[in-house]
């Protein structure tokens, strides 16, 4: 049972940003330390990516471990409304799978940063250089 009514529930959920969240500005200052210049939410491409590096012909997508359904302790599955969260989940995780390999088809390289992985920023800089050549 949810502790909130309907309408305190459902305002609180229209409040959560997709766009510009923290770790998502944090991955954005990181390549703009190390040099590099990008593009936002590119709505031409599949999936928007969150950043678009044109001249590497690179995507970055930077998830959020809840809403993406990664496996670490933040992209844990509500106690609350079980069935709704696995299904929806589980459609999210579906839908990032293909629009990465659309983008894979179309000759993008596609880097993933999850939100839990941005605790050690060194490791996650370290990644983007590799990945980014």
């Amino acid at each position: 049972m949810d502790r909130l009514t309907k309408e305190a529930r459902s305002r609180n959920m229209s409040r959560i940003r997709f766009k510009n969240t923290r770790p998502e500005r944090m991955v954005r200052k990181m390549l703009w330390n190390m040099g590099y210049r990008y593009r936002l939410h590119s709505r031409s491409l599949p999936g928007h990516p969150d950043i678009v590096l044109t001249k590497h012909r690179a995507v970055v997508f930077v998830h959020g471990c809840f809403w993406h359904g990664h496996t670490c302790v933040d992209g844990h599955v509500p106690k609350t409304n079980t069935d709704y969260w696995v299904e929806k989940l589980r459609r999210n995780t579906l839908r990032d799978r293909a629009n990465r390999r659309k983008l894979t088809q179309a000759g993008w390289c596609v880097l993933v940063i999850w939100e839990c992985q941005l605790r050690k920023p060194e490791r996650v800089a370290a990644r983007i250089k590799t990945f980014l050549g």
